[in-house]
């Protein structure tokens, strides 16, 4: 019987950097390390705003 792989992926929220809010969940490839892009954050739009804001990843 083969053997099961590891989940190379994980769910990780966006969270706005001006109110708080955990608006989107995306998925990142963990097996080469999180891409430097996303660790500087991501240009979203934020509801609650009604602007795009700095999005920065949080692990739940």
């Amino acid at each position: 019987m083969a053997k099961k792989k590891t989940a190379a992926r994980e769910f990780v929220w966006l969270q706005c950097t001006e109110c708080g809010d955990l608006n989107y969940r995306t998925s990142v490839n963990t097996k080469g390390g999180v891409p430097e892009s996303l660790k500087e954050g991501m240009s979203k739009f934020s509801p609650r705003l009604r602007k795009h804001t700095l999005h920065k990843i949080k692990r739940k």
